[in-house]
């Protein structure tokens, strides 16, 4: 198993920070300081170090630093599952008013064609404050966490997400007129259940092996969860060879050309997909478990899913989690010290009150947080 290891980050022009770095040697790293000064900031920024836009979802002029020319850039030096390396990525300061941002990475200072080069080196995981309400919520923010999840271990998936999103609108454009093009029409169907079976296979998957890692550790701390995928094409990926989904769902979008021609947009596939928790301690769906148990169970689903990519890849991810332990009663916080340490993964963690992180003693290095300064504690 390898576990990278980020050995220095550095920052410039990168949300509250005009310029800043950081060292650390141990695999514990506590940022502590008030509300407001920028601990999240740092994770984002390591976030960016994978696949995606962060764990803000932040478009890349909003991470910019306000009183900078537009530019930014993040860079780690890391010793990764290739060895020691240098990733960076960020943007040039723009041409001028309403020229299009184009993300830069690098790797050892030269070029990649995108983040999901840096896959070879780390992978990241995190949770942060947003997902708390993800049970609550519309199943949209759902497979937007599902498929982070599943980019971690695959990391063409947002590709894929993103392409299938395309046909579908390709699609619907075409169906908006009165006389269609059927050539296109069959030509843009196929190609869209070409990327919907692949969508869906790489979640079923990952959804299959994260509810086993659950299931197989019901002694732990944290609550256990049954999970599941609401999509036909998600179960029937799991059981049938591809061309058969393939030729299923081909057929269903050319039976429903006009229902959805009428709602003006497409009503069946894995764009419409939820994710379906229950909390097994109680036996009810997630969304009904206090805010309590649904952190709690939070915390179940990141872990296990950190088991996951390590058991998939090889590679331990690198795990950020943001104010985390505020939300957890003195025994929890000991239990997810230990899950942690038990992972032997590098974990990045935030907390307003730097008292939260006492019991790690000299496990951790330690960092205040200030507005643009970040300052090493002893």
């Amino acid at each position: 198993m390898i576990a990278p290891r980020i050995r220095r980050l550095v920052l410039t022009n990168f949300r509250s920070y005009r310029a800043a770095s950081l060292s650390v040697g141990r695999d514990l790293v506590a940022l502590a300081g008030p509300n407001g000064t920028g601990k999240t900031n740092i994770l984002e920024a390591i976030s960016f170090l994978a696949p995606g836009r962060g764990l803000r979802r932040a478009t890349l002029d909003e991470v910019a630093f306000n009183e900078g020319d537009g530019s930014w850039a993040v860079a780690a030096e890391v010793e990764g599952a290739l060895g020691l390396a240098t990733l960076g990525t960020g943007i040039e300061p723009p041409a001028g008013e309403g020229a299009v941002l184009t993300r830069q990475c690098r790797v050892d200072r030269e070029p990649v064609g995108s983040a999901a080069a840096f896959a070879d080196h780390l992978r990241i995981v995190w949770l942060v404050p947003a997902m708390d309400g993800l049970f609550l919520g519309p199943a949209s923010e759902r497979r937007r966490f599902l498929d982070r999840l599943v980019l971690a271990v695959h990391p063409d998936h947002g590709a894929r997400v993103a392409a299938l999103e395309r046909a579908l609108r390709s699609r619907n454009r075409l169906l908006e007129s009165p006389s269609p093009n059927l050539y296109w029409l069959d030509a843009t169907e196929h190609e869209t259940a070409e990327l919907a079976v692949a969508v869906a296979a790489a979640r079923a998957e990952t959804a299959q092996r994260l509810a086993a890692i659950v299931t197989s550790r019901r002694d732990d701390p944290f609550p256990s969860a049954e999970i599941a995928l609401d999509g036909w094409m998600e179960a029937m990926a799991l059981t049938s060879p591809a061309i058969e989904v393939e030729d299923r769902y081909r057929a269903v979008l050319r039976e429903n050309r006009g229902r959805d021609a009428a709602a003006g947009r497409t009503l069946d596939g894995p764009h419409l997909t939820d994710l379906a928790v229950v909390f097994a301690p109680k036996g009810i769906p997630a969304r009904e478990a206090s805010t309590g148990e649904q952190k709690a169970l939070l915390i179940t689903l990141v872990l296990a899913h950190a088991r996951l990519v390590a058991d998939m890849t090889g590679i331990a991810p690198v795990m950020l989690l943001d104010e985390v332990l505020a939300h957890l009663d003195p025994e929890r916080r000991a239990a997810l010290f230990a899950a942690l340490a038990a992972l032997g993964a590098q974990v990045w963690m935030t907390a307003a009150d730097p008292a939260l992180f006492a019991p790690l003693g000299a496990a951790a290095d330690r960092f205040a947080i200030a507005p643009g300064r970040i300052t090493r504690q002893s």
